[in-house]
């Protein structure tokens, strides 16, 4: 274990959080500001919300930490259209037809997120994946095998792997797998610091440090009271606060857990079949992991049932230790040295679905919150489910994020 490590173990400082190109200007609140939309939250959902909404409004973006440095940072950036729960398990939820629709939209929403990034040329390392999904202790190969049956039928690129296939052409030794074509991977830091650099060029504008103590809300608009004692008059607000749920909105069968991820250090020797592939095992908890830019290994898991264990330094050491030899153990081919481990808050909802809509009892007023492992493309979608909305239009999906 080198120094490098024992450093990262005792800060918990996340890989993303000292990489290059995450500069955003921000400026002080130095007095009462009235603008169309007020964004509550800088990190990967503000950032695509602002952007979303700049060029036709004046926005605001707010946020008592630095940009970027939520749970952004904590981020392994598997950008998957797969959901937690499997599509015939959501179904079971929400019913088939919906499921559908919510694996359709994920689906739609990678290649969406990859049409901004090449758009606006937004450096951040942005690449197309596939995705190895492992049968585990939650769902078996016939599981999966009926699931990647599923998929299929509705036009997704999925395909079961058999044993023998994945031991020979993976070196892994499990009973089958999914393997799915259409995701991507990406610096999660960079890519919202970009979004936000763009959404400002279009006259967004990003207050830090600014706490928003109260919002009070009126016919015409909402009043944001902040720690720095002045006001911020808006037409609509929008939280956008990740895994750190909004005082005063519900959210009905919705808990915050902590999870743990480390990083090898670079030029980890690999297969090469890594270097293009996401790898999320059908388990709970679950190990995923996939190869960085620099060949880095990023790997994470050991999810527990509480708010608060991410600040635990003994116990980032005992997860990532955990992590590490998980991952020995499935792919024993591979020698890897941890150069960083840090720890972070993450959300999980009934159905593996997030809450995107408006906030009860408060008008004029949204939230958004990622619940599950599709953090950053739900940021996608609701920043298109939210922005129809403020612009006077209903989004086809809408109904499946709301409550």
């Amino acid at each position: 274990m080198s120094a490098t490590h024992e450093r990262d173990l005792r800060t918990g400082r996340s890989l993303w959080a000292d990489g290059p190109g995450l500069g955003v200007p921000i400026r002080p609140l130095t007095q009462a500001i009235s603008v169309d939309v007020a964004v509550i939250g800088a990190g990967i959902s503000g950032a695509f919300m602002a952007h979303g909404l700049a060029r036709d409004f004046s926005v605001a973006v707010l946020d008592r930490r630095p940009p970027l440095m939520g749970s952004t940072v904590a981020s392994t950036a598997l950008l998957q259209w797969e959901i937690d729960l499997p599509l015939v398990e959501l179904g079971k939820k929400i019913g088939p037809t919906n499921a559908r629709r919510a694996y359709a939209r994920s689906r739609a929403a990678v290649d969406h997120l990859r049409d901004i990034v090449a758009r606006e040329r937004i450096p951040c390392g942005l690449k197309p994946s596939r995705t190895l999904y492992l049968a585990g202790d939650e769902y078996g190969f016939r599981a999966l095998g009926a699931e990647a049956e599923a998929r299929a039928a509705m036009g997704l690129e999925s395909a079961f792997v058999t044993a023998a296939t994945l031991r020979a052409d993976y070196g892994i030794d499990r009973t089958g797998a999914i393997l799915s074509d259409g995701s991507a991977r990406a610096d999660p830091a960079r890519l919202a610091a970009g979004l936000l650099r763009r959404a400002q060029q279009a006259g967004a504008r990003v207050y830090s440090p600014v706490e928003v103590m109260e919002a009070v809300s009126d016919p015409d608009g909402v009043t944001l009271l902040t720690d720095v004692g002045h006001a911020v008059r808006a037409k609509t607000v929008v939280f956008c606060c990740g895994y750190e749920f909004p005082k005063g909105v519900p959210t009905p069968g919705a808990r915050v857990i902590s999870t743990w991820a480390l990083a090898t250090t670079p030029r980890t020797p690999c297969p090469a079949w890594l270097r293009e592939m996401l790898v999320w095992e059908a388990s709970d908890p679950y190990l995923y992991f996939r190869m960085a830019r620099d060949g880095r290994l990023i790997v994470g898991g050991e999810d527990e049932d509480s708010p608060t264990a991410h600040t635990s330094i003994p116990k980032l050491k005992a997860r990532t230790g955990r992590i590490a030899r998980k991952l020995k153990a499935l792919l024993p081919m591979v020698e890897f040295e941890i150069d960083h481990a840090w720890a972070g808050a993450f959300g999980e909802s009934a159905t593996g679905l997030p809450s995107i809509g408006p906030v009860p009892d408060m008008d004029h007023a949204f939230a958004v919150m990622g619940f599950g492992g599709n953090g950053i493309t739900y940021s996608v979608i609701a920043s298109q489910v939210v922005g129809a909305a403020i612009r006077g239009r209903a989004d086809p999906d809408a109904d499946l994020y709301c409550d």
